[in-house]
């Protein structure tokens, strides 16, 4: 009887610490998503700002106006992407946007590429190093599915100073692949994914008053690319 409950206590005290190390950092990719016997993560380069008019900005005439371009700089502490260690990939800018408000209230805007962005494989975390200017605004990420339906997704409060990494986990869609955000769906092996379509903040009205600057830096994600990489090769595409 004592031998049993040492090995119960044992067993109790190992789930408490798998437990605490799970909650422990950021979301966990592998426990992100759906669910699969065989996962194939990588960390993937989204966007990294570096060419000029690609990406613009909007908000109410009412509001404010805003101006978008690129400046030379970026976070000290951002590390490559393995993959790409030694290949000369330019990452020279980042992307700036000035708000000039008219007057104080409850406002947003927007920054948008010129054509939404798609990410390859099933998307499990996406992160962008921001300058936030340590403001109470909100930041949104705005992404369409598979089925081409708008979400957006919080990011983050703006209130620190310098740069920092944030990041947002993509919730797994439905058992049913019909609801929620939809990356797979089982009729088509060929097709999969989700597709940026631009940043969304949202202002404290307190602080909606005068000039505000935010920056950008190294859109990623890391996806599940193991669909990818075992598609049928002898499958029909559908783009006729």
């Amino acid at each position: 009887m004592k031998q049993f409950t040492v090995i119960a206590l044992f067993l109790f005290a190992a789930g408490l610490v798998i437990a605490q190390n799970n909650e422990v950092g950021g979301p966990d990719p592998e426990r992100i998503g759906i669910d699969a016997a065989q996962q194939l993560l990588k960390e993937v380069s989204v966007d990294k700002f570096e060419h000029d008019g690609y990406w613009r900005s909007s908000m109410s005439s009412d509001e404010g106006y805003t101006t978008t371009r690129l400046f030379e700089g970026g976070p000290a502490g951002k590390a490559p992407i393995p993959d790409e260690e030694g290949m000369n990939i330019p990452d020279r800018y980042v992307l700036g946007t000035r708000v000039d408000f008219l007057r104080r209230g409850h406002t947003n805007f927007t920054l948008y590429p010129s054509r939404p962005i798609p990410i390859e494989g099933i998307t499990k975390t996406i992160s962008v190093w921001v300058v936030g200017r340590n403001f109470n605004h909100v930041l949104k990420i705005m992404i369409q599915d598979f089925f081409g339906r708008d979400y957006e997704l919080y990011v983050g409060k703006l209130n620190f100073q310098g740069w920092k990494r944030l990041t947002v986990a993509i919730p797994p869609q439905a058992p049913d692949g019909r609801n929620g955000i939809v990356q797979r769906n089982y009729h088509y092996n060929n097709s999969m994914g989700i597709k940026v379509t631009g940043f969304k903040i949202e202002c404290d009205p307190m602080e909606a008053y005068g000039s505000y600057y935010i920056y950008f830096d190294d859109l990623r994600a890391v996806t599940d690319l193991f669909a990818e990489d075992n598609r049928d090769a002898d499958d029909m595409v559908d783009t006729w």
